[in-house]
Order: C-alpha cells, then structure tokens, then sequence
C-alpha cells in the first residue's frame, strides 16, 4: 500500500519534517481538513461495519496520527473535531493547533454592491418583493439540499409563493428536481450550476441556507458573512459558531428537526432583522480574522522545520 511505500522510503531518506495533507503513519504534521472517520462512522453505521476490512484499514491509519504518544502535531481547521478525536484516541491537547479561516479577501461586499444586487435579481427575473433563499456548493446531498426544497415547501402559502431556492454548484439534480416536483416547488427551485461569480450571488440574496448534515467547516458560512448575507445554518458545522459571534443569523441545535428549519427559515424572510443583519455580518468580516490560515498554516510550519533544524544540529 501507498503508507507502506512512504514508511519505507522515509526510512530511507532524511527528511526535515514530513507533513501530510492524508492520514498516514510518520507524519510529523498532519493537516486535518477531514472529519473523524471513526467517530462519523459509529454515527452513521451499526456495529457490523466495523467489522469491514475498509473501516478496519480506515481507523488503523487514523490511529497512526491522532493515537497517544504519537509525535504528530495537527492543524484543525474547525474546533469541533478536536472533541471528536479525543474521545476516539485519547489524543494529547497539546498536539492540537487550531487555524483561524482562510477565506479570499474579493468575498468581502464591493462598494456597488447594491447595483450588483439589483443586475443579478433582474437578469433572473426576481421583484423586490421576492425572496430568495441561496445554496452553494456541489455535494447537494451533503450540504442538506433536501431539507431546504422541504422547508421551502412547507413554508405558509402565501410566503412560499413569493419565495425562489437559487442553488449554486456541480452535483446530479435529477433526484433533486423530483423531489421539488413531488414537494410543488419545482417552478422555484433554479439550477444555476457551478458558478465563477459566486459573490454576486451572495449580493443578491437574502439568507444563506446551508442545513448541512455533515460538515468539518463550512466556508460558505463566512463567505455569506463577508457578503453581508444572512446565513441560516445547522450546528454541526464547524464554522456555524461565527454566525453566532457575528449575530448575522440562526444556527439550528442537533438533532436536526425539519419543522425547526422550516419555522427559522420562515422566521428569517418575515423578520424585521435582515438590515442589521447584514450590518452585524460585515462589521464582523471587517474586524475578524477569518483570512490568514495559509500565512498562520506556513508560519507553523516553518517553526517545526526550525525546531527540527536545531535538534538535528546538536
């Protein structure tokens, strides 16, 4: 296998410091842009699929990072795993190291952002009067596109009809198009596809719908918050607590209910709070560090590379 071949060839070769963006034994620094697989696979499966040779090759490797008294360090991306990971492996404190976000600066509301708003709106043929509920990102499953066609479905009559779903992102909509067509919704639930202007989009919405069922960060959540758009979400992001900090929206309690999603959505498009809102979103964005995790990511590294340096030249 791919971790037998690297452990070999380290042992062969002199390395300053080994870091890895999978999980594997030997690293010195891992990388955790994954969730725990083995605490996501006791959630979601019953006990005979730990007995599967994959689970079993799965977990090993997982071990070989987070077990304790190994020597990798990790960089978190989202708070949150780190409780998971612990309870898995007993993993020291220590070894963890948390990154702030890294999202792009050119998220953040331009200045015409009222005009660009207006242009999008028009070009998809919405009144004022309307609302429009935004997804984005492929992996429509995932990210929790069935609950968001349900609770727009389920919205008072009167408001669901003033209401359109704008879905962002590559995935297979086919499952998803039946499922607004059985829901009656069919005629507002657009399929915009993968887009490279995804700001404009997020200008020229109204609340941000990402009731994901899984999630290790979510950074859409911090990219609607530098659009200034609201962002109704679930808690099992990782990111979800800064829609909280920045008071810019409302982060749904596990275990997900759909009714709950239905009356916060509802709630969110009659409320008389988008205006501040918005306002609480991009004082947030202007004051938080929600950007430097390559800088943060690469000055951890190079102090490690240092550290290694000084214990190899004594």
């Amino acid at each position: 296998s791919f971790a037998k071949q690297l452990s070999s060839l380290l042992k062969e070769q002199s390395c300053d410091l080994v870091v890895g963006f999978n999980k594997l034994p030997g690293l010195d620094l891992y990388y955790a842009a994954d969730v725990c697989y083995q605490s996501r696979a006791k959630e979601r499966h019953g006990y005979w699929y730990q007995l599967l040779p994959r689970y079993r090759h799965m977990v090993a490797l997982e071990r070989a990072v987070f077990a304790a008294e190994k020597p990798t360090h990790i960089l978190l991306i989202a708070s949150n795993q780190e409780t998971h990971y612990r309870q898995c492996y007993q993993t020291e404190p220590s070894r963890f190291h948390l990154l702030p976000p890294g999202i792009a600066k050119d998220r953040m509301a331009p200045s015409n952002a009222a005009d660009i708003r207006s242009q999008v709106r028009v070009g998809h043929h919405v009144l004022n009067d309307q609302h429009v509920m935004l997804m984005v990102g492929s992996g429509f499953k995932t990210k929790g596109l069935d609950r968001a066609i349900k609770s727009l479905a389920a919205l008072p009559i009167a408001l669901r009809q003033q209401t359109v779903l704008w879905v962002l992102g590559q995935d297979h909509s086919r499952c998803f198009v039946r499922l607004a067509e059985q829901c009656g919704v069919a005629g507002q639930v657009k399929f915009l596809g993968g887009r490279p202007n995804v700001l404009d989009y997020l200008l020229a919405a109204d609340v941000l719908v990402h009731p994901a069922y899984h999630e290790n960060t979510g950074t859409v959540l911090l990219e609607a918050l530098a659009a200034g758009l609201p962002v109704l979400t679930v808690d099992v992001c990782g990111y979800a607590h800064y829609v909280t900090e920045a008071n810019a929206g409302k982060v749904l309690s596990s275990p997900f209910h759909q009714e709950n999603l239905t009356e916060a959505l509802a709630s969110m498009l009659q409320s008389s709070e988008p205006i501040h809102w918005r306002e609480n979103a991009l004082a947030f964005a202007r004051q938080a560090d929600i950007y430097s995790l390559p800088e943060k990511a690469m000055a951890f590294i190079e102090k490690m590379g240092s550290q290694a340096d000084a214990i190899f030249e004594r």
